[in-house]
């Protein structure tokens, strides 16, 4: 047990101390405390300079912690109720990738959602991990993505009874959930583990009225973003576990080759403090949160021709987080791209992002009601003056898997422009981020829809990446013939 309780920060408290000793630094890094970037140090502040540090006995050190770090992580456990806590500056992209390298040996099999992040993707290449791979329902009114279903999972494990993990989003990118507690339990009769991708949900531990964290339903891993909802700064995440269904030690091995030596403890004192304030102040903070948010559904949906997502438009056993205010545009005879585009211009709106019938917004610790207000008043002007013609949009496509990822990956490949691509076999990823969700994956088979997609999303100027020709005009496929 640690010496501190919730409301202490024993790291960003160290930092601090460090800083108020007035040391003479001759270590790295080489800005000294700011004193070598004057620039970036007079726009950023010095205090930020101050604790951008390297690892030393009083400040412990991430690899191996045993002081300030160590307390840190014990105190992260404590209040997400898991046993082990681990910090990441590489975001949760590490996480993701550890905890399926931690959970599978190669050549073992993975259940997981086709709508996964490309992290997930990344980590059946890493690992050597063979997927096998659940389609979400669909909601063809609001053409996104559900959740995932206890007997699609049920079904998956007996097809494939010597898989050895599942993968379960908590929640997707679009704020829905799964039946997570009922595919824990099946999961777990089975012996097999349950990793929770929760990016987007660091914030469902703090509030009754969230769907609930993987870690309270009994999940055995999960990686989560503090930056994205819980308040810390970009690419500072946190990798928890309970129970040895994942050997503890197996993960810290593994986190180690994941992670950088030098970590950042700008990063790393974020964490500590947004812990300590989602802990001490979680409840509240968020019970203002989901206020804002019901107040923006209720006037954005007396707006006519959008739609602001409600847990009663969600069909099936899924749950809605109130914080993502998913906004259906379908009507509006714009695409999503298009009024995201339109806010940022003209009313200096970003928003989180846009696919081809929706926009979603995030509200969350950082919003007060003047800025909900104006995202309210700006799509009031922006929709009134627009035709509600109904746009044509497009589903989740599903690939059909032909070779493993990993050895489509690293196997002899060329270049081919997309337009004659069809039918050969995908050897990279094409994903619009955010979400960051793969449209196809290595290994997979490119089809006509999918051409007819990426030609689609890069008229709407859509960010697309994951492919090593910027602009997507050639695509890279396996060198062996493989079309069909």
């Amino acid at each position: 047990m640690t010496k501190y309780s919730q409301n202490d920060a024993p790291l960003f408290e160290a930092l601090k101390k460090y800083v108020d000793e007035n040391v003479y630094a001759f270590h790295v890094p080489g800005h000294k405390h700011g004193k070598g970037i004057k620039e970036f140090t007079e726009y950023v502040g010095s205090a930020v300079m101050s604790i951008d540090v390297n690892s030393m006995e009083d400040l412990d050190n991430l690899a191996n912690p045993i002081g300030v770090i160590k307390d840190a992580h014990q105190l992260a456990a404590q209040a997400f109720g898991a046993d082990n806590a681990y910090f990441l500056v590489n975001g949760t992209t590490s996480g993701i990738q550890a905890m399926i390298m931690a959970a599978t040996e190669p050549g073992d099999k993975i259940i997981m959602p086709r709508n996964s992040h490309k992290s997930a993707f990344s980590a059946l290449i890493l690992a050597g991990v063979i997927p096998v791979y659940l389609y979400p329902e669909i909601d063809e009114n609001l053409d996104i993505a559900l959740g995932i279903s206890a007997e699609q999972v049920k079904e998956a494990i007996l097809a494939n009874p010597d898989a050895k993990a599942v993968l379960v989003l908590n929640p997707t990118y679009y704020g829905i959930t799964s039946e997570l507690e009922e595919i824990i339990k099946i999961a777990h009769e089975h012996n097999m583990a349950v990793l929770c991708d929760e990016a987007h949900g660091s914030h469902f531990y703090f509030h009754p009225d969230m769907p609930p964290g993987g870690i309270t339903l009994g999940a055995d891993i999960s990686a989560l973003s503090m930056h994205k909802t819980g308040g810390s700064m970009t690419q500072s995440s946190l990798l928890l576990s309970k129970g040895n269904r994942v050997e503890p030690s197996s993960i810290k091995s593994i986190l180690n080759l994941m992670q950088s030596t030098s970590a950042s403890y700008v990063l790393m004192a974020s964490i500590d403090v947004a812990r300590k304030q989602l802990a001490t102040q979680g409840k509240d903070m968020l019970n203002r949160v989901i206020s804002l948010s019901q107040y923006a559904r209720e006037e954005i949906n007396k707006i006519g021709g959008i739609k602001a997502l409600t847990q009663s438009d969600i069909k099936g056993p899924y749950l809605l987080d109130p914080t993502k205010l998913v906004i259906n545009v379908s009507k509006t005879g714009m695409t999503g791209y298009e009024i995201m585009r339109e806010l940022k211009l003209k009313y200096h709106i970003q928003l989180e992002m846009a696919d081809l019938s929706n926009i979603m917004a995030i509200i969350s610790l950082g919003d007060d009601i003047n800025t909900v207000e104006h995202l309210i008043h700006s799509l009031k002007e922006l929709v009134r003056i627009k035709n509600h013609d109904e746009i044509t949009t497009g589903n989740l496509i599903r690939p059909e898997v032909i070779v493993a990822p990993r050895d489509a990956y690293y196997g002899k490949n060329r270049s081919v422009l997309l337009d004659d691509a069809e039918g050969e076999i995908c050897a990279e990823m094409i994903m619009a981020y955010p979400p960051g969700i793969p449209m196809i994956c290595p290994g997979e088979r490119i089809t006509k829809d999918i051409i007819d997609r990426v030609k689609l999303l890069k008229e709407q100027h859509c960010q697309l990446q994951g492919t090593e020709d910027p602009n997507i005009d050639y695509i890279k496929v396996l060198g062996h013939v493989y079309k069909v």
